[in-house]
């Protein structure tokens, strides 16, 4: 997709040192950040129950936040109106990248860095604004970021070859972005075209690349029109189940995906779908519900994944990649941040010598400021334990922590 790009963007860069020695990148000292992060946990904050625990401060120089991801490089991403700013753990800010109308940002485990944007092209003589998903690496070193590659719809969907470029096209979204741990990258996309007769793609529905950009296939099997368990309509985001700290054994191999569905001119009973992977011998591979969530045991909880419209608008949902398999879900309709067990089952297990039974809802949220509050959350992620929130009306990142996971 190199040659495609008729008009690249001049990345306008702002750097800040901590000190002379600071090396974008560098792992910090794991006990002086464990010292930073307890020192600001104001104890009137925590839950006399199990339950989440604000880290303070608060990070509130941010203008409309809609994503946040830690990296393998232990560095903080965020995206917002002026594009993908670069912190430390602390929350200091290193660099900012200008990327107009950055959406989303993730990370391989070579440490590449993709954002979602927009880009000038050439189309037949006209200037086209599209959706894009820009491949960077360098991007918290010294000496970048480096540009790689920028992957445009449609000219990086191999099903679109031969086809001409529509007027739907101007319109059409990337909206999430994952990665597997062979670094193949799952991108999201929305639209409204699908014609059954066309061999192109339709506009709803999950790409896949590998490491080097090339469109290798797409998640076939997903229904693009009709709600149901395996649909993929108005995608707001797509999570695997492979993140950071790096991990040289023991890492997922999994190509399941989750999505998030959030158009909201259907009415879509199930909005967050775990996706499988299924070989067909007719069909070769595609793609289908996890039959598994849809056991919802009310003796083990008061809540579940797939519990009929349970979301309104889920924006994002992230996968924890340890032990516990946690997923994460935000949904800027309720202002609410929403945690599941890897069953499909809200909250978390009981501490041990408690007299619980049930999963312990830990879910929470309503509209407002507050450090409980929210205003269009927008973005999730985990890491180390900590939950961070990309909360866009209240120009913040907010960050948490079960108070049974303080030490």
């Amino acid at each position: 997709m190199k040659h495609i790009v008729t008009y690249i963007i001049l990345f306008s860069l702002t750097l800040t040192f901590s000190s002379c020695e600071f090396m974008f990148g560098t792992k910090k000292n794991s006990e002086v950040d464990d010292i930073f992060i307890q020192g600001n946990i104001d104890p009137n904050l925590a839950p006399s129950d199990v339950g989440y625990v604000p880290i303070l401060p608060i990070w509130d120089d941010f203008q409309n936040p809609v994503d946040v991801f830690v990296g393998y490089d232990e560095m903080v991403y965020v995206v917002d109106d002026n594009g993908l700013h670069i912190l430390d753990l602390k929350g200091q800010l290193h660099r900012t990248i200008k990327i107009p109308g950055a959406t989303e940002v993730i990370q391989d485990r070579r440490i590449h860095t993709y954002v979602i944007g927009k880009a000038k092209v050439d189309v037949f003589g006209q200037e086209e604004e599209l959706t894009a998903v820009y491949h960077l690496k360098n991007t918290a070193t010294l000496n970048g970021p480096d540009f790689v590659d920028t992957l445009i719809h449609p000219f990086c969907d191999a099903s679109r070859k031969i086809i001409p470029f529509r007027s739907e096209d101007r319109i059409v979204e990337f909206t999430g972005l994952a990665v597997l741990a062979d670094n193949t990258l799952y991108v999201s996309r929305k639209g409204s075209l699908y014609d059954p007769a066309s061999s192109a793609r339709p506009d709803n529905t999950v790409l896949f690349f590998d490491e080097e950009g090339k469109n290798i296939s797409y998640a076939k099997g997903l229904n693009p029109v009709t709600p149901n368990l395996k649909s993929s309509i108005g995608i707001s985001s797509i999570a695997s189940f492979v993140g950071p700290p790096q991990k040289l054994y023991g890492v997922s191999t999994s190509p399941d995906f989750i999505i998030c569905q959030a158009d909201q001119d259907k009415t879509i009973e199930f909005r967050v779908l775990w996706i499988r992977e299924y070989s067909d011998p007719d069909a070769g591979i595609n793609y289908a519900e996890n039959s598994e969530l849809l056991v919802m045991d009310p003796n083990k909880a008061n809540g579940f994944l797939y519990e009929a419209n349970k979301f309104k608008n889920p924006q994002d949902v992230c996968v924890s990649p340890d032990q516990t398999g946690y997923i994460f879900v935000v949904d800027s309709e309720t202002d609410r941040f929403y945690q599941f067990t890897s069953k499909g089952l809200e909250g978390v297990p009981p501490p041990p010598n408690t007299s619980y039974v049930k999963n312990i809802k830990v879910s929470f949220g309503e509209e407002g400021a507050g450090l409980f509050q929210f205003d269009d959350p927008m973005g999730v992620c985990y890491f180390k334990k900590m939950i961070y929130i990309a909360d866009k009306n209240n120009n913040r990142i907010v960050r948490y922590r079960l108070n049974t996971d303080l030490e």
